[in-house]
């Protein structure tokens, strides 16, 4: 038979305030067994101990209190297990990201050696013919955009029976550095014109000189292979107006493990011989 805690002794058994308890309370996510209607007191069972200790481990994992509710309400344990499950996936990639993020920050206190290069090459890269998107996008939106632009490339190329002839890449306006929104070109070199098709059209991307240097990792820690290239070029004396280039070596298609992608990044300059 159950027992009944005032709201002052049931904060007590579950270390959740008098405060979140109401809170609790107003929005539907654990009701008190009863409210005296003379005063308004709340009263809860003894059984819904053990509820709301859940309710805390959720919100010590950051979980939603929606979403807390809709694993409270679940209708079977199968459903229960899958949000939870959802949940945990979401908090390990979180703890991924904050990982490499730690990774990157000790690295960058540990600088290269004087004079190292980090193995940047320059490089003539001949025009190439290709199935591009063009678009202007904002910096936040730029990897969901370039994810779906680059499937719709890759359906295109084979749909009109064209072969690839090389990596994919990217051509980037200054602006969506310098302003967050800018002008993104991705394409694929094929041997033969796209026909025109949703965005998808032909484009011959024009030869160039660039500074190359290669990323191995996420995009999310591709700030400091920039950082490097930057360097260089300016202390070569190198840098000419133009867009930065990418040209992805490994990417989503290949591997979903971010942690084994491969970039390559072209900063425009101009040479009249290698160093």
């Amino acid at each position: 038979m159950s027992s009944y805690l005032a709201i002052g002794d049931f904060s007590r058994a579950t270390h959740l305030t008098v405060k979140t308890l109401r809170h609790y309370h107003e929005i539907g996510l654990l009701e008190p067994a009863g409210v005296d209607p003379r005063n308004g007191y709340r009263r809860y069972s003894t059984d819904q101990i053990p509820t709301a200790q859940v309710v805390r481990r959720f919100r010590d994992l950051g979980m939603p209190l929606e979403e807390i509710r809709t694993v409270l309400t679940a209708p079977d344990v199968q459903t229960r297990t899958r949000h939870i499950t959802a949940h945990l996936s979401r908090l390990e990639a979180d703890l991924g990201r904050t990982q490499r993020a730690v990774r990157a920050l000790r690295d960058l206190l540990t600088p290269p050696p004087a004079g190292a290069t980090a193995g940047i090459a320059l490089r003539s890269v001949a025009a190439v013919q290709a199935a591009a998107v063009t678009e202007t996008v904002d910096a936040e939106d730029s990897t969901a955009w370039f994810q779906g632009a680059l499937g719709e490339l890759f359906a295109t190329v084979a749909g009109q029976g064209l072969a690839e002839t090389g990596h994919p890449g990217g051509v980037f306006a200054d602006e969506l550095f310098t302003q967050h929104r800018g002008e993104v070109t991705v394409f694929v070199p094929c041997d033969a014109p796209v026909r025109p098709v949703g965005r998808v059209r032909p484009l011959l991307v024009p030869a160039t000189e660039l500074a190359v240097i290669e990323h191995c990792g996420p995009p999310s820690e591709v700030d400091r292979a920039y950082g490097t290239l930057a360097a260089y070029v300016a202390r070569h004396a190198l840098a000419v107006e133009g867009p930065i280039r990418e040209s992805y070596l490994v990417g989503r298609r290949d591997t979903p493990d971010d942690t084994h992608w491969r970039t390559e990044i072209g900063w425009p300059v101009f040479t009249t011989s290698t160093p």
